[in-house]
């Protein structure tokens, strides 16, 4: 359960999404790329009115992306069973396939400048990766992870729950802060979220999420 003496975001702004069922949701310094779940397809949209200026087909869903030192790095999701691989896009190559995600379960993707750090979900954890996929670390969150980004060094996560097997009880999520540099990272939570979110991106001013239930894409504040 959220603590309910915890405040919520600030300066919540919510805008429609420019498609159906908005899921990944990533900062390239310019521009927000995002994805649809329901058509399959990834967007290059400009941020203030989050027009698409470009639409690129993947090869399956895009679950999550995260630009790099050599360009996007994509969750994809592929076949009946949703089996997770990590991608690599370029717009001159397209896309790479460059591994399979631990027991073939990822979603949600950070950069740290030089490590991929990769979020499983249910296993409540977030893995530092190395170019092949091999783990290199563990952080464990405590709870389900819907999204997570850098910030000064930072790693800001949404964690909570889905709470899909409860009946007649809403998702419960909150942003956190932890120091992946520490030994056992200190998971601090911040603020809650008012609404069932996906994808954690930064611009360098605000917070951006998905309100994907609602075709929202949804900026924010951390309170102070």
């Amino acid at each position: 359960m959220i603590s309910s003496g915890m405040k919520e975001v600030a300066d919540l702004k919510r805008h429609s999404s420019p498609t159906v069922t908005p899921q990944a949701l990533a900062w390239d310094g310019t521009q927000l790329w995002m994805s649809s779940r329901d058509l399959g397809t990834l967007y290059r949209t400009e941020r203030d009115e989050l027009k698409i200026v470009e639409e690129i087909d993947p090869p399956g869903v895009v679950w999550a992306g995260v630009a790099t030192h050599d360009d996007w790095r994509f969750t994809i999701g592929e076949g009946l069973n949703d089996d997770r691989y990590v991608y690599r896009y370029t717009a001159a190559e397209g896309f790479k396939r460059l591994f399979a995600c631990p027991e073939l379960t990822g979603s949600y993707l950070s950069f740290d400048g030089q490590h991929l750090y990769l979020s499983q979900w249910y296993k409540e954890r977030i893995l530092k990766l190395d170019d092949k996929g091999n783990i290199e670390g563990q952080i464990n969150v405590g709870a389900e992870i819907c999204g997570h980004t850098f910030v000064d060094g930072l790693i800001y996560v949404l964690r909570g729950r889905e709470n899909k097997d409860v009946p007649n009880r809403a998702e419960e999520w909150r942003i956190a802060r932890l120091n992946p540099r520490e030994e056992s990272p200190a998971v601090e939570d911040l603020a809650t979220i008012p609404f069932a979110s996906r994808s954690l991106a930064f611009d360098g001013q605000r917070f951006w999420s998905n309100h994907r239930a609602a075709n929202e894409t949804v900026s924010f504040a951390v309170p102070g």
